[in-house]
């Protein structure tokens, strides 16, 4: 191994009992220096000197480890919506207990008869017999539950590949045991002797081979002093390089600053079709604000489905027109960006300013004489797809964008967009309600609005969860409403594993609805593997009120604005996530009449399943929706893909940490605002942070 090299950045091949082939099976699942290793952290810490005896289990809320032999395992197959079925025996010393996963049969091979294993999880009762439901289990030596590790605590890391857990921890013990005295720590001395952190070579050791003595509740909540430094490190890493990517944009001013005057404000006026709620009124205010300044705006508003933030935009959008500025409206598909062509012209109908519609299904000779009026500033307003940023888009004054649910865009379109103005204010505008933890970090380098009234008018939707055995009364709740003119969604999942399936059943179930159950009614399917000109066409037959009921895979979360749809039925809603709940719940409620969301389950019910459903009953709130499901799912589901900007956090969690993140961002401000110019921790933050977070093509 290279002697000379930077340790941390020496390649795992180098490491004792690695070598060339198991490099490579580490490098398949992101492992390929020590430093990769060393800061892949336990997800767990079990103390196995103390193992519960099997004899001794009771049902429990809490998860416990037991050790013992697998006397055997069979898989039952499912049958039709029922799930396969693994079931294992395992003993020691003092009694049996039973063991079942759900849709895993190739367990039956995994858990061989005679194996030794360590299992982590709940104990609960099953028609009379204890049983632990999908634990977490390791296989280890007969010999190896007490002595395993370097001590009684063990520490458990998540599978790499076709590694073992004991191969890891020895792996990890290497790396650790090479570490050099004089490891390179970014948190200067000062700041850790203030907030009483240990060193970083010190940290590491510790949280990965805890003494002893270390409480294992504090480990397992990642709050020992170790644990609790390497967050902070992370988080305030993270927060210094946010704050200087945004005082570097800033430094960089705009070539035009719009005016606001007494005209320009009375062409707002007169595009306002009703009064602004005070929720519209203060965000207009906070982006106007940042309009007239001389440094781009970078601003996320953020407001539940029907809060009114396309009219806030707008008027925003008045005021860059009215300073000879080009604005463009950014749509992820091409039924929104016709959606607010259609919205967009309506409100201007009268005033001076001249919208296109520019997406991939206009023909090229159409296109030919859009791409001119853009180029020579004729289109004042451009409202399109990814076709906004494609070559051949050459904008005359571009000066404002508008970039509508910015997490389904890739960073590249969005920078592109950017790069094609004059250093153009930007406004991202997203209808999923983000909590603040979230927000610090996939947005930390925008502003943030919230518009949380929703306009006059609006009635509240009714959420019912209702089991499968009450599906007539569903069905008679749909049939009531289509009679008094309104429309209905009925809404299937569509989840990978099982797409074929899932898509079967939607499709099964719109032939039934029609034939079986509403024949008097006019019954279509939508979902995402039809072609999009079949997609479209459905969707504006249900809005122009065509068709009475809309059954549709998710592909309708992203669906128009449908004022005449007054209920949504989900089916299997307890496969859903709370956030997806929320945003198909959204696709009614936008008209004046009453309307009405009716979860429909089927059993057995998860605990965490019933926790969702009940949220959803509870709450209209998004942002209250959003806290909760990041509390359930994390952050990373919540966000969504890597190019959403969620950093690649190694050890801390956005939920369980979130006031360790508001103490870093805290410090780096404090930091930043006394800096010098050669400060260490800065150049150290320079050098590290787009390959450590993975942002380095955020725009």
């Amino acid at each position: 191994m290279p002697e000379d090299a930077d340790f941390l950045s020496t390649p795992l091949q180098f490491l004792k009992g690695v070598g060339p082939r198991r490099a490579a099976d580490l490098r398949r699942v992101g492992l390929e220096t020590v430093e990769d290793l060393v800061y892949r952290f336990p997800f767990r810490y079990e103390d196995r000197s103390r193992l519960a005896p099997i004899g001794s289990l009771q049902p429990t809320d809490q998860r416990v480890s037991v050790a013992g032999e697998v006397v055997q395992c069979a898989a039952q197959p499912g049958w039709r919506s029922r799930a396969s079925r693994t079931e294992a025996l395992v003993k020691d010393d003092s009694g049996y207990v039973r063991v079942v996963w759900f849709n895993q049969p190739y367990l039956r091979d995994v858990f061989a008869r005679g194996k030794h294993v360590v299992l982590y999880g709940k104990v609960e009762v099953y028609r009379g017999h204890l049983q632990m439901t999908s634990p977490a289990y390791e296989f280890v030596e007969a010999d190896e539950v007490v002595t395993a590790g370097s001590g009684r605590i063990v520490p458990v890391y998540e599978k790499a590949g076709d590694l073992s857990a004991k191969v890891q921890r020895k792996l990890v013990r290497e790396a650790l045991d090479r570490l050099p005295d004089t490891l390179e720590d970014p948190l200067p001395v000062d700041l850790r002797a203030r907030l009483d952190l240990p060193p970083r070579r010190q940290a590491l050791l510790d949280t990965h081979f805890p003494p002893d003595d270390t409480p294992l509740d504090a480990l397992n909540l990642y709050r020992t002093p170790g644990q609790r430094r390497l967050i902070f490190e992370e988080f305030l890493l993270f927060q210094i390089g946010i704050l200087l990517r945004r005082r570097e944009a800033a430094a960089v001013p705009k070539a035009f600053v719009p005016v606001v005057n007494d005209a320009i404000r009375e062409s707002a006026r007169r595009v306002l079709p009703f009064h602004l709620t005070a929720g519209q009124k203060q965000a207009l205010a906070e982006i106007v604000g940042d309009m007239q300044q001389p440094t781009p705006m970078n601003r996320l508003l953020q407001g539940d489905v029907g809060a009114g933030k396309t009219i806030v935009a707008l008027l925003a959008a008045v005021v860059a027109m009215e300073n000879g500025l080009q604005v463009a409206f950014m749509a992820p598909t091409e039924i929104l960006a016709e959606q607010h062509d259609f919205n967009l012209r309506r409100l201007l109908e009268g005033s001076r300013f001249r919208v296109e519609l520019l997406t991939g299904a206009i023909g090229a000779a159409t296109r030919r004489v859009q791409r001119a009026a853009i180029a020579s500033g004729d289109a004042h307003l451009v409202v399109g797809t990814h076709a906004l940023v494609q070559e051949g888009v050459t904008f005359h004054r571009l000066g404002f964008v508008v970039i509508d649910e910015q997490h389904r865009f890739g960073v590249l379109q969005r920078a592109t967009l950017r790069e094609k103005g004059l250093n153009p204010d930007v406004l991202v505008m997203t209808a999923t309600p983000i909590p603040r933890t979230l927000a610090l970090t996939v947005h930390g380098d925008l502003d943030v609005s919230v518009i949380r009234d929703l306009p006059p008018g609006r009635r509240p939707i009714r959420t019912m969860v209702r089991p499968e055995a009450a599906r007539a009364e569903v069905y008679e709740i749909i049939r009531a409403q289509i009679e008094e003119g309104r429309q209905a969604y009925v809404v299937y999942p569509l989840v990978e594993e099982s797409a074929k399936v899932d898509l079967r059943a939607a499709t099964e179930m719109a032939d039934h609805l029609a034939t079986d159950v509403f024949p008097e009614f006019r019954v279509a399917l939508l979902h995402g593997r039809m072609k999009q000109n079949a997609k479209d066409r459905v969707m504006k037959a249900f809005a122009a009120g065509d068709l009475h009921i809309l059954v549709a895979t998710t592909v309708v979360e992203e669906g128009i604005d449908v004022p005449n749809a007054a209920v949504m039925v989900i089916e299997h809603a307890e496969r859903f996530g709370l956030s997806q709940l929320h945003q198909l719940r959204g696709r009614v409620g936008r008209g004046r009449h009453q309307s009405s969301c009716i979860l429909l389950h089927q059993a057995p019910l998860s605990e965490e399943g019933a926790y969702r459903l009940k949220a959803m009953a509870e709450t209209a709130d998004g942002f209250v929706i959003a806290e909760r499901d990041m509390e359930l799912r994390g952050p990373g589901d919540l966000a969504g893909t890597r190019q959403s900007g969620l950093p690649a956090l190694r050890v801390g969690d956005l939920v369980r940490d979130r006031a360790l993140m508001e103490d870093a961002r805290r410090e780096a401000r404090a930091w930043l605002a006394q800096a010098p110019e050669d400060d260490l921790l800065v150049a150290f933050v320079r050098r590290t942070w787009a390959p450590r977070f993975g942002l380095a093509e955020v725009g």
